[in-house]
């Protein structure tokens, strides 16, 4: 079993990135390899193309196939005044809330802050410019697998709500981007201030889709490594012979549930909603029965972040994606995990002690031999990122893990 302790390094405070690169693919790429540990290069992500499809690889090898999380951020972070106190509130939607609404109208998930939080308290929600909204919460029932969330109604001044009102539409009045607080931390204590116009903009995939799969879709976190994305680097990936193709994992509460076990593999991970288009199955399927070329490489599956790789390895194969493409996953890879579909995968530099350094950890470990050596080399190679500068967390810079 892996020791929390084990996924802790230390970051000075000012490599947390606070805003993104500009333009997006011009932020650092850390390039590493599985089967070569001595392969550590200082790239840019807009290389991608090189380094996945060498010139002379191009006319030869099968097409590789890049599989992004296509998921929409929501503007769900929202900010509000109680109505008995006058008192501050600060929120954050997480879903809708599960069940037929016991009050007929609108009723959500919330993670709130605010002083005396107890049933029948009301919150009147603050406009993105700060004035007093039409909409008002009331708190219910405390909600969540461990009771950090909140069972709110939903009303409006204007009139009733429907009980299928979609909180992307209501959300779109009231709410902020959900930067991460470590980001809005670091930006007050460095003095640098980001209108919500721009992160907006910045925190949002180029990819990104809206669907109408489910009522209240979409995620309250960026799947971060596909922000490095501009529209010019997927036409060139497309022409050096990467295909791409989505899935959508709806990042939800589980991103901010801190891991205080010991162990890892002792955490409980939150559901969250993925699923896998049929095309999309199809594609892997037929990349997966390519032939080998000269250089053993057949069509190779190309995660861009953990969250596509997590939706990815919660399928045992590309038949049970196309028999039932949805599902809501629980999975957590540890080190001694062994990868079903992905090859190649695309990840920022994550939070110590967090699921995600685990994975990644379990990726760069050897498919035969000890699971502590995936460990070992991801202290290495974070060692190395903060030496040589790179920028951490959601707005940072990236690495790539290669065969």
């Amino acid at each position: 079993m892996l020791r929390t302790e084990d996924l802790d390094y230390p970051l000075p405070e000012d490599l947390i990135a606070k805003t993104p690169a500009r333009p997006r693919d011009s932020a650092r790429l850390l390039v590493v390899s599985r089967s070569d540990p001595s392969r550590l290069e200082h790239r840019i992500v807009r290389e991608l193309p090189e380094i996945l499809r060498p010139t002379d690889a191009r006319a030869t090898s099968p097409r590789d196939v890049m599989i992004v999380n296509a998921t929409r951020v929501l503007p769900a972070r929202f900010m509000g005044v109680r109505s008995d106190t006058g008192g501050r509130a600060e929120g954050l939607y997480v879903e809708n809330a599960p069940g037929p609404p016991s009050s007929g109208g609108s009723e959500w998930i919330v993670l709130l802050k605010m002083r005396r939080m107890k049933p029948g308290v009301v919150v009147r929600l603050l406009d993105r410019a700060g004035a007093e909204s039409d909409l008002r919460l009331t708190l219910m029932e405390r909600a969540g697998e461990d009771g950090a969330a909140w069972r709110v109604g939903v009303a409006s001044d204007a009139g009733p709500l429907q009980p299928d009102a979609q909180a992307p539409a209501l959300l779109e009045r009231v709410g902020l981007t959900p930067i991460p607080p470590y980001i809005r931390a670091a930006r007050r204590e460095s003095r640098v201030e980001v209108a919500d116009d721009q992160d907006r903009a910045t925190y949002q995939t180029v990819y990104a889709s809206d669907r109408g799969e489910r009522a209240g879709c979409g995620s309250v976190a960026a799947p971060t490594a596909g922000l490095h994305f501009t529209p010019e680097l997927l036409a060139r990936l497309t022409e050096a012979g990467v295909d791409r193709a989505e899935v959508t994992l709806d990042v939800g509460l589980g991103t901010f549930k801190p891991v205080e076990a010991e162990f890892i593999e002792q955490h409980s991970m939150h559901a969250e909603w993925c699923g896998v288009p049929a095309e999309t199955a199809r594609v892997i399927q037929r990349a997966r029965n390519t032939p080998a070329d000269a250089r053993g490489w057949s069509g190779r599956i190309f995660a861009v972040g953990t969250t596509a790789a997590r939706t990815l390895e919660s399928f045992e194969s590309p038949a049970e994606m196309l028999s039932g493409g949805s599902k809501q996953t629980r999975i957590l890879i540890t080190p001694g995990y062994r990868f079903r579909h992905v090859d190649v995968l695309m990840t920022n530099f994550h939070l110590p002690r967090s699921t995600l350094m685990a994975m990644v950890a379990a990726m760069l470990a050897p498919p035969e031999g000890e699971p502590s050596v995936g460990v070992e080399r991801l202290r290495a190679i974070y060692a190395e990122a903060v030496r040589e500068r790179y920028r951490f967390y959601s707005y940072g810079d990236a690495m790539l893990v290669l065969p």
